[in-house]
């Protein structure tokens, strides 16, 4: 079953991870005529298109998260501390803390991604999307070097 949810939330992480690169590479570097090649047609995506999947799959990610956390604790922890793997050890104690970050920017987030804030708030719109790709990125990278050292399902 631990094998099972830790594919699934890796699988979610994956998914909220290419939401966000997406909409961050739109933001920052906008298309300003028509997308011909692979960089342009990636960097021209409706960002406002990505909004509430992004809150979903941040949401569904961090619950899956959550029920793994207990496995984490009993078994994964305890090989870091025991192998003195303690820059692995501390990131992933920051992840949990930027995750927190991370939750408790979406309500904001969603506000200013609304139609109506277009104009007036994009730099805020950009800012809070690059502190959640920040945030979202850290948790992939973290949680898989994590996993590779001990899985969660062995």
């Amino acid at each position: 079953m631990w094998i099972a949810l830790v594919i699934t939330h890796g699988l979610s992480a994956f998914l909220l991870l290419g939401a966000i690169t997406h909409q961050v590479v739109s933001v920052w570097a906008p298309v300003r005529a028509r997308a011909g090649n692979f960089v342009a047609r990636f960097r021209a995506v409706g960002s406002a298109n990505y909004v509430n999947a992004i809150i979903v799959l941040y949401i569904a990610t961090m619950i899956l998260g959550a029920i793994l956390y207990t496995n984490y604790r009993i078994t994964a922890r305890l090989t870091l501390e025991q192998g003195r793997y303690w820059k692995s050890f501390g990131a992933f104690e920051l992840k949990e803390h930027l995750i927190a970050i991370g939750l408790a920017t979406l309500p904001a987030y969603w506000y200013f991604w609304q139609p109506s804030q277009d104009a007036e708030h994009a730099r805020t719109r950009s800012m809070l999307t690059t502190l959640l790709a920040f945030v979202i990125w850290w948790g992939f990278l973290t949680g898989h070097v994590v996993n590779n050292i001990r899985g969660l399902g062995t």
